[in-house]
């Protein structure tokens, strides 16, 4: 049986997925002036890597991609700890 099987009675819950893609500190008064549109220069950039949260435990790890004007998350491997 494929691992695919051995879950597919549960395949339709719904689970948060939290791709953490950088941190920065500002000012208040910096957050305050913000508007739609505004951009929020961060350090990361396309091919780094990245941990992936199912729920809250670290299930996954990918690097950020850039796919024509998106920004995305490319799976490398699983958490084989969980």
């Amino acid at each position: 049986m494929t691992p695919l099987e051995e879950v597919s009675h549960i395949a339709t819950v719904q689970i948060e997925i939290e791709v953490q893609l950088d941190q920065r500190w500002m000012k208040l008064s910096e957050i305050l002036a913000l508007e739609e549109g505004s951009i929020i220069e961060m350090t990361r950039s396309a091919g780094e890597n990245i941990d992936i949260f199912f729920g809250s435990k670290l299930a996954a790890f990918g690097e950020i991609v850039i796919i024509e004007n998106l920004m995305g998350v490319r799976i490398t491997d699983f958490n084989t700890e969980l």
